[in-house]
């Protein structure tokens, strides 16, 4: 195997497909690029078992081949050289030289032949959406998921598929967050697909805004191609909690929020909450909100701002940090926040198909 390629397109693919590999690979050879050179393009493939990543740029192959280095090695070295072009060469499929300008290395890979096979997507279900639109159900979602391995089943992204929708959840029994797009499906077809975040998350980084991203189905797999990178992840198995039920439930008074406003003044008084039970007490009266935080280690603080509120007073208490995350994942001016009482949960709504959920504190005296 022989190539060379530019450096800074070199450090771009290896950059999209490095967080896929394991920081303590079960299996050493997990620990490993496998590069392919074939035709005019250089293919590198990552994979954890659970993720797997394949990324193609253009090169000049002189000799087609493949072989799998350690990809943290090979990646420090890359950054560190200096001449615009590099130069990789394999006799075998254990030892590369690598040359840049007067610079030689010779780095030990391993058997190829060790490196598992990604999977085969022949008989998946596919459909097309912007890479752009994407990005965003997945980002509007994302943020919610839970970070406990205790709760499995809810430290992934669902993504349901009925009646030629895709809707894609959050949540860590704290908040939710959902949003839903048509897509060109069948309406017959329908499915439940769990995402892991790590999987999420090297999607969102792999999606331009300008392309077109092919989602591929199976029943424990899926798959997301756009550009010259696809990225293939197991499913998270379980059963996702009903979420419909806490939905549905009505609100019985309505509200219109100034986004970038209500940001600000939550910034200002989270500082004011214990670390331990982070609570704000939302109080609503006529024409205004009034945010009040109370903690006898740090001090207590006081923010309003005005409000389209016209009934009488209501209290409830929040997670400052859930809502902000709420709000930063919203893009509108404004977001409608329906409530009920102190004890129901708060549901935030803006322009486009996208709902959070979040859940009420223990509303404690001051």
């Amino acid at each position: 195997m022989k190539f060379v390629i530019s450096r800074n397109e070199l450090s771009n693919l290896i950059r999209k497909i490095q967080n896929v590999v394991p920081q303590n690979a079960p299996i050493p050879i997990l620990s490993h690029f496998l590069i392919e050179a074939e035709d005019d393009q250089l293919v590198f493939t990552a994979t954890d078992l659970t993720v797997g990543t394949r990324c193609a740029v253009p090169a000049k192959i002189h000799e087609k081949g493949s072989l799998s280095l350690p990809s943290k090695r090979f990646f420090q070295l890359v950054r560190e050289l200096t001449d615009q072009n590099i130069e990789v060469v394999s006799a075998d499929s254990e030892m590369a030289e690598i040359k840049a300008g007067s610079s030689r290395f010779r780095l030990h890979g391993m058997d190829k032949a060790e490196y598992p096979a990604l999977p085969d997507l022949k008989e998946a279900t596919q459909f097309t959406l912007p890479s752009g639109q994407l990005k965003d159900l997945l980002y509007r979602t994302a943020f919610a998921v839970s970070k406990e391995d205790n709760r499995y089943v809810l430290t992934g992204v669902l993504m349901r598929i009925e009646n030629g929708k895709a809707i894609f959840v959050g949540t860590d029994g704290k908040r939710l967050a959902k949003t839903e797009t048509d897509i060109p499906l069948s309406p017959e077809f329908s499915g439940e697909f769990i995402l892991p975040l790590k999987a999420v998350d090297e999607i969102m980084k792999m999606l331009a805004d300008d392309e077109t991203a092919t989602i591929y189905l199976t029943d424990d797999k899926v798959a997301v191609e756009s550009g010259n990178t696809i990225l293939i992840t197991k499913l998270l198995s379980g059963d996702y909690p009903d979420f419909e039920q806490v939905i549905a439930s009505q609100s019985e008074v309505g509200m219109t929020l100034h986004r970038e406003e209500l940001i600000t003044l939550l910034r200002q008084i989270s500082l004011f909450t214990n670390d331990s039970s982070h609570s704000v007490r939302f109080s609503f009266l006529p024409g205004e909100l009034l945010l009040t935080a109370n903690c006898a280690d740090v001090g207590e603080g006081k923010v309003s701002m005005p409000v389209n509120y016209t009934g009488e007073k209501i209290e409830i208490a929040f997670n400052p940090f859930y809502f902000l995350d709420i709000l930063r994942h919203s893009k509108d001016e404004t977001v409608n926040l329906g409530i009920s009482d102190s004890y129901n949960p708060g549901i935030l709504t803006d322009s486009s198909k996208s709902l959070f959920i979040i859940m009420p504190m223990r509303l404690n005296d001051d």
